[in-house]
Order: structure tokens, then sequence, then C-alpha cells
């Protein structure tokens, strides 16, 4: 039984209608990409999954729970983590703080701690006193994907993670992305940088338009050269 199922959503912000029938699956340990051209619904998929623009119809089962009408923090409370686009950290609390207040389930052997963090993340065990709103936008969101991790989540909704970082700090990035998916954390991964998407992902949707307009695996989409002009050029 898939971890995440998606099925026929549609959303709206006001009278504004973004998604249109928005329909996925993620089996455990999987990564599964969201790609296409800013505007087209990626972020708004992610905000319907955990709660934050409820989708209007269709429903969302995570674990065998329909989510589809609760409120965020009911969602993240069941294991979905939720890493935004716009690196929303604490800007006047520390590193070592803004990661303890996100301590949640915490008593598992298997548990995400500040050791395990900084394991995956080493940059933020020098910094880990300084202020949040001083750091390098690497290094913030470093800190909003550890962050998300203290709160031990079972699937992780990755929205833009590369935008606006240095292609030194994108490589370094996508390698600890890898290393999440090697632990055997479910991803869903929003995101334009396709050699990002490539090197991570099992399967993938193009979206355009609010709608999923080709689904298939890495390499099929690799083989399918139209489908990169049609979508996913500018």
């Amino acid at each position: 039984m898939p971890q995440l199922e998606v099925n026929s959503i549609h959303t709206s912000y006001g009278l504004s209608q973004v998604l249109f029938g928005i329909s996925l699956s993620v089996e455990p340990g999987q990564v599964v990409s969201l790609i296409g051209r800013n505007g087209v619904g990626k972020t708004t998929t992610m905000r319907s999954i955990i709660g934050l623009t409820p989708a209007s119809s269709g429903n969302i089962v995570f674990e065998g729970t329909d989510i589809t009408n609760l409120p965020a923090y009911k969602i993240s409370r069941l294991g979905v983590g939720f890493v935004p686009e716009e690196r929303r950290i604490f800007p006047q609390l520390s590193v070592w703080e803004n990661l303890d207040i996100a301590r949640r389930n915490s008593d598992k052997d298997d548990s995400w701690d500040e050791e395990r963090v900084f394991a995956l993340f080493p940059d933020l065990r020098d910094i880990q006193s300084r202020l949040g709103g001083v750091l390098s936008g690497g290094q913030q969101q470093m800190l909003t994907i550890a962050r998300s991790l203290m709160n031990n989540p079972s699937i992780l909704l990755l929205d833009e993670p590369s935008e606006g970082l240095a292609p030194k700090v994108v490589e370094d990035l996508r390698d600890q992305v890898k290393l999440l998916k090697d632990s055997g954390l479910s991803i869903v991964l929003a995101e334009q940088n396709l050699n990002f998407v490539l090197y991570l992902s099992d399967y993938c949707h193009i979206l355009e338009k609010g709608e999923i307009k080709y689904s298939g695996s890495p390499e099929d989409l690799q083989k399918n050269p139209e489908i990169f002009e049609k979508y996913l050029t500018l």
C-alpha cells in the first residue's frame, strides 16, 4: 500500500483554481518529484498535502488516514514534514534554538536529534550558536531541512530546495538529500533543477497549468527529449 496517496485533488485560491485533478502516490522510501516551470502548481500541490491550502475536492491519504480536511499541525504530527520554498527559519533564534524548538517524537531509537542532524549537515555544528537571520542561503536551507527532521517525519515534502543557491551548494545539498533517501525517508520533491531531480528521483510527474501532463521514471524522461522541449524549456 502506498504511504501517501493524492487522489484527483482540485485546489483554489479564492476564485482562482490552481490544481485540476492532481493524482500521485508515494511508496515507502521513494523520492517522487514534481517538475515544471514556475506557476504550474508544484507548490500548491505541496501546500494541499500538508493542509496549508486545503483541496476543495478529491482526497489525500497518508499511511491509511484520510488527511484531506485536517489542519496542518495535525498532519505534521502524523509524520508529514514540510520544507517550504521560503526557508522560514526563526531569524532571531540561534541554529541550535531553531532545532530545539522543533523537537518531537525524540524517544525512538532511530529518532533525529542534534547529533544526527549535525552528522548530515556538518556545517551546522560549527555555527550552532549563530542567529538564523545572519546565515547564508545555503546554511538557511540546511537549517530548514534539519529543523523539519527534528519533527521525526516519515515523509518529507521538499519545495524547491535548490532555488537561489550556488552550484557547489546545490551539489552538496543534493548529496545530503540522497543520504536521507538512503536512510529510508520518503520524499516528495518539487524542483526545477533537472539534474537534481534526475539524480534523486524514483518517479517524476511534470505539471503544466495545474495538471499532470507526463509521469514516468527518470530513465524514461531522459529518453523523451520532446517532453523536455514541450514542458520544461523556457
